[in-house]
């Protein structure tokens, strides 16, 4: 059975990737998914899946804690998860007890939520318990073609946390880091300078924990 999976950033891509698996990877930019989408055939990935890190809304979860939606909302719509694949990703994920797992809905936006107050602004418009710039968009490409969706998400910012407004020029197209744009943003605004160590600390734990769960995940697809 082969998948579709749907990244943000390089380093998501690379842990995805598989023999069966084709990853697409926006490098941040909703508008550059949505294209690289509609060139994509569908008849060719039966299964989507959106994974990658997140930024934590439910004021309970930590970086690392591994997020399996249950649905995927955005100002354009509301689009449910596959069931059989949803049970079976909590069923293999579960199973670790290095991973702390949690099923809930993921909110999508088109643009990164940078602090608090915003994150909790969505957590009380939506009850979602993370935040993503490429589920919604991977959702509604399979709710389109009728194709089989599921998403895992790890949080890396907690939703007390900030991010530094680098993070909007962090990425190149490819989804690797762009020096130049956060040197540039820094160079700007000198002050994130915290904001984006403490941005590094929180993404090795939960690219950690999204390794751990990407080793697992694609065993959970032929028991669906």
């Amino acid at each position: 059975m082969s998948a579709l999976v749907v990244t943000g950033v390089a380093r998501e891509a690379r842990i995805a990737a598989a023999p069966g698996v084709e990853t697409i990877c926006s490098g941040g930019s909703p508008a550059r998914l949505r294209k690289l989408l509609a060139c994509h055939d569908p008849s060719q990935t039966p299964i989507v899946m959106s994974f990658g890190i997140a930024g934590g809304l439910n004021p309970a979860l930590t970086p690392g804690h591994v997020v399996i939606a249950d649905a995927v909302l955005s100002d354009g719509g509301r689009w449910k998860t596959d069931r059989d694949l949803t049970e079976a990703l909590v069923g293999a994920l579960q199973s670790r007890s290095d991973l702390r797992v949690l099923r809930a809905s993921i909110v999508g936006v088109e643009r990164a939520l940078l602090d608090p107050l915003a994150k909790s602004s969505m957590r009380a418009q939506t009850g979602a318990a993370v935040v993503d710039m490429e589920s919604h968009i991977a959702a509604q490409y399979a709710a389109e073609h009728g194709l089989r969706f599921a998403a895992i998400r790890v949080v890396c910012d907690p939703a007390s946390r900030s991010l530094p407004p680098l993070v909007n020029d962090a990425l190149a197209p490819d989804g690797s880091v762009s020096l130049r744009g956060v040197f540039r943003s820094l160079a700007r605004e000198p002050g994130q300078i915290g904001d984006l160590l403490r941005l590094a600390r929180d993404s090795q734990t939960a690219f950690r924990a999204l390794a751990r769960a990407g080793a697992v995940w694609r065993q959970a697809f032929p028991k669906a």
